[in-house]
């Protein structure tokens, strides 16, 4: 391996350290922010099941097209 494909290689592995974490604190953002703190049986609202495999389905197809790069 040349010195090239040696730094494109770190370079991979650290944006993807960089991406997953810039993407989990994304998702816990969005997940308090939804929920203000609290927790749905607090609130008094019923799980929404439909809606979060909804959700959960978007997410993953957005984390394979992060995949991609």
């Amino acid at each position: 391996m040349n010195a090239n494909q040696i730094i494109n290689m770190v370079v991979r592995m650290v944006m993807r350290r960089v991406l997953r974490s810039g993407m989990n604190a994304g998702m816990d953002a969005v997940g308090k922010r939804m929920n203000k703190g609290k927790a749905p049986a607090e609130t008094g609202q019923p799980l929404d099941t439909a809606e979060t495999t909804k959700r959960t389905k978007q997410a993953m197809r957005v984390t394979r097209r992060m995949g991609r790069f």
